[in-house]
């Protein structure tokens, strides 16, 4: 395979990761609407709005502050076209995660309302990660190199990591997981987007250890600093792990 991966109609080529980016953001989407009118949402039509201008203005924030911090030693370099052209999931994550605590105390919403967003989310994340790993080295989110069978040449001759298939590999068994569980027993209000986060951050923060990122001296990333601040944010289903399930009865939910 040779990367990047385009799409030729002409002399037109259009990069798949803009493709598969688009595509995640339309159908998952698309798949949230589909669950929401097949589920109760005890938030309101305006509500819900309000809570998405909130997560929609955070996340685009917090990954692009983020974006540039992954590189501290070229901050000094920065000016607004690096600025918008830095990205990282986690700090979209975190950040829309912000913007939408913000917004729910404002309007006075005490209900989770990140629930009913955990498939749509894993379903745009598995897309979108097809279109970065596709994208190859100009993604800038491959892995370092390695003498293991699987190693990915994206293109300069070295065998890499291909992390963004170790992504994909692992919101698929997340989403299994979370399927399999709720056929069983039903998740305490708030606990499927929690047990979401904190999964992905903790994979985030192994999984940076085969990127080649700017670590400081004592051996983190910007991000993995990041992800253990979204973890502790959410101490208390470590403490109180028995609070995520509320009963054994299987559950209605149309998740499919």
């Amino acid at each position: 395979m040779h990367f990047p991966v385009d799409i030729t109609i002409g002399k037109a080529h259009i990069p798949v990761h803009f493709v598969c980016e688009t595509l995640a953001y339309a159908i998952g989407y698309r798949y949230y609407t589909y669950l929401r009118r097949r589920s109760h949402d005890s938030i309101s039509d305006n509500s819900r709005m309000v809570i998405f201008v909130g997560a929609a203005l955070g996340g685009f924030l917090g990954s692009h502050i983020l974006g540039v911090l992954e590189k501290p030693d070229i901050l000094s370099q920065m000016d607004w076209v690096y600025f918008m052209g830095n990205t990282t999931i986690v700090g979209g994550l975190l950040g829309g995660l912000i913007g939408v605590e913000l917004v729910k105390k404002l309007i006075g919403v005490t209900k989770s309302s990140g629930d009913i967003m955990v498939y749509p989310l894993i379903l745009a994340m598995i897309i979108g990660r097809t279109g970065c790993f596709l994208a190859g080295l100009q993604d800038g989110t491959y892995g370092v190199a390695t003498s293991l069978p699987w190693g990915v040449d994206f293109g300069d001759g070295i065998y890499r990591h291909p992390t963004n298939l170790y992504e994909i590999l692992f919101w698929l068994l997340l989403w299994l997981i979370l399927l399999n569980t709720e056929r069983r027993h039903q998740f305490a209000d708030g606990y499927r987007f929690k047990l979401l986060m904190i999964s992905y951050l903790l994979f985030r923060f192994a999984d940076e250890f085969i990127k080649p990122d700017y670590f400081f001296n004592f051996g983190l990333s910007s991000i993995q600093l990041a992800c253990i601040a979204g973890i502790l944010y959410y101490y208390k289903v470590f403490t109180y792990p028995s609070k995520i399930i509320t009963t054994h009865a299987r559950t209605s939910v149309h998740l499919l």
